[in-house]
């Protein structure tokens, strides 16, 4: 398999995992510098928040990759294969005109950030690091809904059963 179908099939779970994994590390260092050592620094704290940041936006584009958000579906199961197809192509609709507005609306607070230098507190680095957490995220997600519409509209033409997704973690 090349390097691009593994990104596209498993890309965000290996930065959820990398990301978890930080947080993870970080937090059981600190609470061992805290109790052993009677001592903490402030740049962890950081770590693990800006992580859990990360970790959020990532999450979100891969429930959209494995339509994991939540939903209710009862009716769903009534329809026929074009139904829902229908139903879930105007969701994707919906989500992706959100998610367009949210990522035109996040763009601002980095350039603001870039503008007046600022830094965090404890690594002592631009902001706009973490404020970027928000339209990456938005960009993925606007990347796996284009791939979720074309399935559904594939599966709208072709009468095919529709994707109704997978679990994130078996």
């Amino acid at each position: 398999m090349n390097f691009l179908k593994q990104i596209d099939e498993n890309g965000e779970r290996w930065l959820l995992l990398f990301f978890y994994t930080t947080i993870v590390i970080t937090i059981a260092m600190e609470v061992l510098r805290r109790f052993v050592f009677s001592y903490s620094s402030i740049w962890g704290e950081e770590v693990a928040r800006y992580a859990f940041i990360y970790l959020a936006w990532v999450g979100a584009s891969a429930a959209v990759k494995e339509r994991a958000h939540i939903r209710i579906d009862v009716l769903l199961h009534y329809l026929p294969n074009r139904g829902k197809a229908a139903i879930y192509l105007l969701g994707d609709v919906a989500t992706l005109v959100v998610a367009l507005f949210a990522l035109y609306w996040s763009i601002h607070p980095i350039e603001i950030s870039m503008k007046f230098g600022s830094v965090t507190h404890g690594l002592g680095i631009s902001q706009a690091w973490f404020l970027a957490a928000v339209p990456l995220g938005f960009s993925m997600m606007i990347f796996r809904l284009m791939q979720s519409m074309r399935r559904d509209i594939r599966s709208l033409t072709q009468n095919t059963p529709v994707f109704e997704g997978n679990k994130l973690f078996d």
